[in-house]
């Protein structure tokens, strides 16, 4: 074990693992081998194992808190959660629930989402978290229908009727137990999740748990889909419980101390329900259900709680660092209780520009005279999603790292780049009812095939590991027969139009240049407008001084190009947010390239053909 230390700056102690490292092999068809130099350490059967321990060494610790109707913390022991989660188990057993009539979650994090998990995994009954968004935001519960007729769940579960009774009513069929926290749906029957929790639990629970082995379906995670409909991927407890130990031993310092969470991300997505609520639970850490998210109505929220509750370590994604940077440069005593004990900021999803990385390293000083270690990795659902990892000390905006133990790494040279394929413990089975696109999926190794490309971050020196080189699916050949990189280029315009910009996408299959859409952020080109909020988007994007905003991002974008395949040669702002309908925008805030490009292509044709509203580069004066 080794600590890390830089000699330009100051950082805060973090014991971590020894540095990976790897091994190197070309092979005869042209790929490059990478596996991991440590060897994966022992792991539970199951990742309630980790329960029972807590609940009996720890048992009044607190595993998750949540503030009840905005007001105090309700906090859940880990020996009440595991009681809990034996009446739920029970409940489950007796109501007949398996892996062919599993549960599925309609509701965002809470403490009953969490008990229900705990108790599915106790009974061997997997369960899927699907998201809120397509309950409470979807106009036509497309994609909500899709995944239930996939699941074929006897048992759905949402928090209230309220929020999620229209989409129950239209999508549940009648021989499918609704559980409901609060609430009712008139004349169709609903069963209290009060009463879950009075169920009495028997020896049924414990021969249940028995029978869990690490090849047990623990959960369903249903990934965004490009331009298909989402696909249900397997989530065996072998993935989950593997997966925590190639954290833990890249990061010691989660089990020296147990951790603690301030964290917002949603359990339907695999960094926030496996990665963070699992290194909760496997190193008998705490989870406060943050309420917040990084946009301009809820970022109080989680302003709120992080100036209430210091974590020790912080995970987000860019655009939640984005927003919390800002708010720590403001807010003195946001910055005395959010450092106070944090040893580590960790971010992935995307990739986290430079300007804010050093905000963040700037805002520490100010709070404690140290920088506080930012450290990043990549996988994905069919990961765990733990498979990269990036935790020297001289981690950068792009870095991924090396193979987490146990993780081997098929680099295959795919037009002109290195598509990363998986192979591990951790990695999934295949989709759920879905057996041809499994098999699409893996290679005649058993690699699974991301679809991401990865680069040396220097060729001479590979044991310094890899930067990400973007999406191959997303890039495209202009006429020219040139290859557009779509991921740097697209990381470069957004970082240049904060903070105007949320989201781009980049146009140009088979023309001569490449063209950009550019969503942009509401808030703040409202406030660069000076316009009431009665103002449509339509007159804000009007304003004189938003129009000369984004003509000094595209000349800007322009002349830092290099060639037909990083210049940008025309922009068009859009008026409409990405749909989450059309499978434009995921509810994390993830944009689907594919989806909005197909789903806007009248505006693309708009676009090229230099229509009304289309920036084009001006030469400077």
């Amino acid at each position: 074990m080794t600590s890390v230390a830089n000699a330009q700056a100051r950082y805060r102690e973090l014991p971590l693992g020894g540095s990976l490292a790897a091994h190197f092999t070309t092979h005869d068809d042209g790929s490059l081998r990478v596996t991991s130099s440590e060897p994966l350490g022992d792991y539970p059967k199951r990742l309630t194992d980790r329960l029972l321990h807590f609940a009996a060494a720890t048992p009044t610790h607190t595993l998750v808190a949540k503030r009840r109707q905005g007001g105090d913390w309700v906090r859940i022991g880990y020996a009440q959660a595991l009681h809990s989660a034996r009446s739920i188990a029970q409940w489950l057993i007796n109501s007949g629930a398996s892996v062919e009539r599993p549960l599925a979650i309609l509701s965002d994090n809470d403490i009953e989402h969490l008990l229900l998990t705990l108790g599915a995994m106790l009974a061997g009954v997997p369960f899927a978290p699907i998201s809120a968004a397509y309950s409470t935001v979807s106009q036509d519960f497309g994609k909500l229908r899709h995944i239930l007729g996939v699941l074929t769940p006897s048992v759905v579960f949402a928090s209230n009727a309220t929020a999620y009774g229209k989409a129950i009513q239209a999508t549940v069929g009648a021989d499918v137990q609704v559980v409901l926290t609060t609430g009712s749906l008139g004349d169709r029957a609903a069963t209290s999740f009060a009463d879950l929790l009075a169920t009495t639990a028997t020896s049924a629970v414990d021969e249940a748990h028995s029978r869990v082995t690490p090849d047990t379906i623990a959960k369903f995670l249903f990934t965004s889909g490009s331009t298909h409909m989402p696909k249900g991927v397997v989530n065996t407890q072998r993935m989950l419980c593997s997966n925590q130990q190639q954290i833990l031993q890249c990061f010691p310092s989660l089990g020296h101390t147990p951790p603690v969470l301030v964290d917002w991300l949603p359990w339907n997505h695999t960094f926030g329900g496996n990665h963070n609520v699992g290194l909760t639970i496997y190193n008998g850490g705490t989870l406060y259900i943050d309420d917040g998210k990084p946009t301009a109505a809820l970022i109080g929220e989680t302003l709120r709680n992080l100036r209430e509750i210091a974590p020790t370590v912080y995970f987000n994604v860019p655009k939640g660092f984005e927003e919390i940077g800002n708010a720590l440069r403001a807010d003195a005593m946001l910055r005395q209780t959010f450092f106070s004990r944090l040893n580590m900021l960790f971010f992935a999803g995307a990739a986290l520009s430079q300007p804010v990385w050093d905000q963040l390293d700037e805002v520490a000083e100010m709070a404690c005279g140290e920088r506080i270690r930012m450290l990043t990795g990549l996988g994905m659902t069919e990961t765990s999603p733990f498979a990269l990892c990036a935790n020297s000390g001289q981690v950068k905006s792009g870095h991924v790292g090396l193979p987490a133990p146990g993780m081997e790494l098929k680099l295959t040279p795919v037009d002109g780049k290195w598509e990363v394929r998986y192979r591990g413990p951790n990695v999934t089975p295949g989709y759920w009812r879905a057996p041809a696109q499994t098999s699409a999926s893996f290679d005649e190794e058993g690699y699974y095939g991301s679809g991401d490309a990865l680069k040396f971050i220097d060729p001479a020196r590979p044991d310094a590991g890899f930067m990400f080189d973007g999406r191959i699916a997303e890039d495209f050949k202009l006429s020219s027969g040139t290859f557009v990189s779509v991921g740097p280029l697209r990381a470069r315009v957004i970082a240049a139009g904060d903070p105007c910009v949320q989201d781009m996408v980049v146009a140009g299959i088979n023309r001569n240049e490449i063209g950009i859409l550019i969503f942009p952020r509401t808030d703040s080109c409202r406030a660069l407008a000076q316009l009431p909020p009665t103002a449509s988007m339509r007159e804000v994007l009007s304003a004189p001084g938003v129009q000369q905003f984004f003509q000094r991002l595209v000349n800007a974008s322009h002349a830092s190009g290099t060639g037909s395949a990083t210049r940008v040669a025309r922009a068009l702002v859009l008026v409409d947010p990405p749909s989450i309908d059309q499978g434009e925008i995921t509810d994390k805030g993830s944009i689907n390239q594919r989806a909005v490009l197909a789903y806007r292509n009248a505006l693309v044709e708009h676009l090229f053909a230099g229509g009304e509203g289309v920036l084009l580069p001006q030469p400077s004066p």
